[in-house]
């Protein structure tokens, strides 16, 4: 391989722009299910449903990062954080309408996929040319809960 490195910036994700009107079904489902759970006598489980509806609002009108991603001999950097290929079992590269992503398993048993947008300007060929030479490429699946978040509009 001639390249020592591939590099490129991205959002960390794709931003989707929500009505006013989504913004208070979230506010209104939540409460409904606050409500349920004091009536049941659940107050702890009403305050997390509060407490996780008002962060997801939160997230939600949160404009995306753009983040600093490298593939290097060491292994996949983003942002500051370096995952080296040791960590890594596999990646898969999946193409959609919205753009390719690079998905990588990791050994971790909390975050077992990581989800890598590629920008336009770097070829997948020259990633999974480069990610050959260290990790083996695998299918992958998209998780439950990264499709239920774009489903949501996340």
């Amino acid at each position: 391989m001639d390249q020592e490195k591939i590099q490129w910036n991205a959002t960390e994700y794709e931003h989707k722009k929500h009505s006013i009107d989504w913004f208070w079904a979230v506010g209104i489902i939540a409460l409904s299910f606050a409500i349920t759970a004091i009536i049941y006598k659940n107050i702890l489980f009403a305050l997390f449903i509060v407490l996780g509806a008002f962060t997801l609002l939160l997230y939600s009108a949160r404009k995306p990062q753009v983040l600093y991603f490298e593939l290097n001999p060491k292994g996949v950097r983003i942002g500051d954080a370096l995952y080296p290929y040791h960590t890594l079992k596999s990646f898969w590269l999946r193409e959609s309408e919205k753009g390719v992503k690079l998905i990588l398993e990791s050994q971790k048993v909390i975050m077992p996929h990581i989800s890598i947008p590629l920008s336009p300007e770097v070829g997948a060929d020259a990633v999974r040319a480069f990610l050959l030479e260290h990790l083996p490429e695998e299918e992958q699946k998209e998780s439950v809960s990264e499709a239920l978040m774009d489903y949501l509009g996340f």
